[in-house]
């Protein structure tokens, strides 16, 4: 099997039909030039050591070169062999609030930034662990399913916003119950679900979801973003200027508080933690490592195909071919200057 590394590089063979056809046409257009200056026959009497044979090597040597070269540069792999690598680990289900609350700025930038931020150095440290991310506000949504591919979970982590859910509330049973509907029950792995959320109200029954969390043996982690006295939620506009805060109905400026005392029940109930979100601590670094104690457990394997580098067949012969052409004169051989000399003198 054999794939390129850097395939984009593919694309500048693209240049040599063009090169090809731009060094026929300037030769064309010199003859015609020479043409006018002097009649064909006398060329070679003016012009007796030039080789047209060589120039046209030369161009060829070059060419192919350039040929060998990109090839190069595109690093061709051969694979050679195939083999199952286990996959040990355990899931993560990352329940992410993204309510309008969590856009309080008691956590520097705010609290679903500094979430994000979190979220992202965790995803970073995971070594064959499986992670998926909800996201919930008044309903939940599976943002990004039980995934090993990290750089895919990032690029999704990124597009989260206060607008990822449009219903206003923060619906944390809800998103238990879909997180642990999400998991995988079947393949024997540990399971764990960490909420990050100002936890301010709940929606639906609480109960529920952590009996059906006890009953699956998930165990489930908490960290609270904000501040239990309150602060109010700036609003900015599309430039970036705080034009005020958000207020309700009666237009007083709503406060949005931190609700420790239920995310302390849901943790102390499901064998977790709860953790205070703070401007300077990583709370997720914590929870790593309480979940790096969990038993890992195989979940499945996948094929690897180890692929070796070829790239330098190519760029060694290119360096040959480019010495080669080093030594070769655009002026005829001796040999074949004495054998038209003959020639000429036996007309």
């Amino acid at each position: 099997m054999i794939r390129f590394a850097n395939p984009e590089f593919l694309y500048m063979l693209l240049l040599i039909p063009l090169l090809v056809v731009t060094y026929f046409y300037l030769q064309k257009n010199n003859n015609k030039i020479l043409g006018k200056f002097a009649d064909t026959k006398l060329h070679n009497v003016l012009f007796p050591f030039r080789s047209k044979a060589k120039s046209n090597i030369k161009f060829a040597i070059y060419t192919f070169s350039i040929f060998l070269l990109i090839i190069s540069v595109s690093r061709p792999q051969v694979g050679t062999k195939i083999e199952e690598v286990k996959q040990i680990g355990i899931d993560v289900y990352i329940l992410l609030d993204v309510s309008k609350s969590m856009l309080a700025e008691d956590i520097k930038p705010n609290r679903l930034q500094k979430a994000k931020y979190e979220i992202s150095k965790l995803i970073q440290r995971l070594k064959g662990d499986r992670i998926g991310l909800i996201v919930f506000a008044g309903d939940a949504y599976v943002q990004i399913p039980l995934t090993s591919d990290y750089s895919a979970a990032n690029l999704f982590l990124n597009a989260v916003d206060v607008n990822s859910v449009p219903q206003p509330g923060t619906a944390i049973a809800p998103a238990i119950l879909l997180a642990l509907k999400s998991f995988r029950h079947d393949d024997g792995t540990k399971k764990a679900i960490v909420i990050i959320t100002d936890g301010e109200d709940h929606q639906g029954d609480i109960n529920t979801a952590i009996d059906e969390a006890n009953s699956k043996g998930v165990a489930i982690y908490a960290i609270g973003f904000g501040s239990p006295a309150g602060v109010p939620i700036p609003i900015y506009d599309e430039n970036g200027n705080q034009i005020g805060y958000k207020k309700d109905n009666e237009g007083n400026i709503v406060l949005t508080k931190l609700n420790e005392d239920l995310l302390k029940e849901i943790t102390s109930r499901c064998n977790g933690k709860y953790y205070r979100g703070t401007n300077t601590e990583d709370e997720l670094e914590a929870i790593y490592n309480d979940l790096a104690k969990i038993e890992k457990s195989e979940f499945g394997s996948k094929r690897i195909t180890d692929y070796e580098d070829r790239f330098y067949y190519f760029l060694f012969l290119a360096i040959l071919l480019l010495v080669a052409d080093f030594f070769i004169t655009l002026n005829k051989s001796s040999l074949v200057i004495q054998f038209e000399k003959i020639k000429g003198q036996g007309r």
